[in-house]
């Protein structure tokens, strides 16, 4: 059963935990000593109701998964103090970039998982989410590669297991291909819909919207973004 449960995520997950550059000493220093902190931990059984895993009693709960730097996830924590985030990120030196910043805003209403996306969404209880957010996600752009993309069949299962009825799943990218990869499976998928009726409703960046590197990249280099909104039937 393991193996199978292996070979599955294959295709369905981030590809284990990534170094790059050495992190800087005070970097390494925040990270050592605030992730223990605010990560969750999947050795223990999950909590009946989410809300335990924080320090206060939030109005509601979101996940963005794949952070990066984070710019998008500190923006959100410190606008809404009342809800609580989860952050998922499986790179060392994008994750430290992320506790660093939190900590010096003092930011508390966020948890953290550093590893595959997938083994946190199998440990969460059932709609127990109000939103995930999935923002300029590698796309693995070869068509060889397309079946590493996080959109699939079975990661939408895992979304509609873990979302409250009316929760929303936010897409942004830059990548046509995937864009239309993930209307495609939106599509297809029963437990969602989009409910877009123009193009400005997949134009215009969301509410509050902060902006990102990566979207500043896209958009130096001449590609339009696509911000999805769909709705957990």
């Amino acid at each position: 059963m393991t193996g199978e449960i292996r070979r599955s995520r294959s295709t369905e997950a981030f590809f284990g935990r990534r170094r790059g550059k050495t992190l800087k000493p005070r970097q390494a220093e925040q990270l050592g000593r605030l992730l223990p902190v605010w990560k969750i931990d999947l050795a223990k059984a999950p909590p009946a109701d989410l809300a335990a895993l924080f320090d206060h009693d939030p109005d509601r709960i979101l996940l963005e998964i794949g952070f990066g730097g984070g710019e998008h996830l500190l923006h959100r924590a410190k606008l809404r103090p009342d809800a609580g985030f989860i952050g998922v990120e499986p790179f060392v030196n994008s994750m430290a970039k992320f506790v660093s910043a939190a900590g010096d805003e003092d930011v508390s209403n966020i948890r953290l998982h550093d590893d595959d996306a997938t083994q946190l969404l199998d440990w969460l209880p059932d709609a127990c989410l109000d939103g995930i957010d999935l923002l300029y996600p590698d796309p693995w752009p070869k068509p060889r590669h397309w079946k590493r993309r996080f959109v699939n069949e079975a990661n939408l299962d895992r979304f509609a297991r873990v979302m409250k009825p009316g929760a929303l799943f936010r897409f942004a990218s830059d990548i046509d291909t995937y864009v239309n990869w993930t209307l495609q499976h939106i599509h297809a998928h029963p437990a969602f819909e989009w409910p877009a009726r123009n193009a400005s409703d997949w134009r215009a960046p969301y509410e509050n919207w902060p902006g990102t590197r990566y979207e500043a990249k896209a958009l130096r280099e001449g590609r339009t973004p696509a911000y999805l909104t769909f709705v957990r039937k």
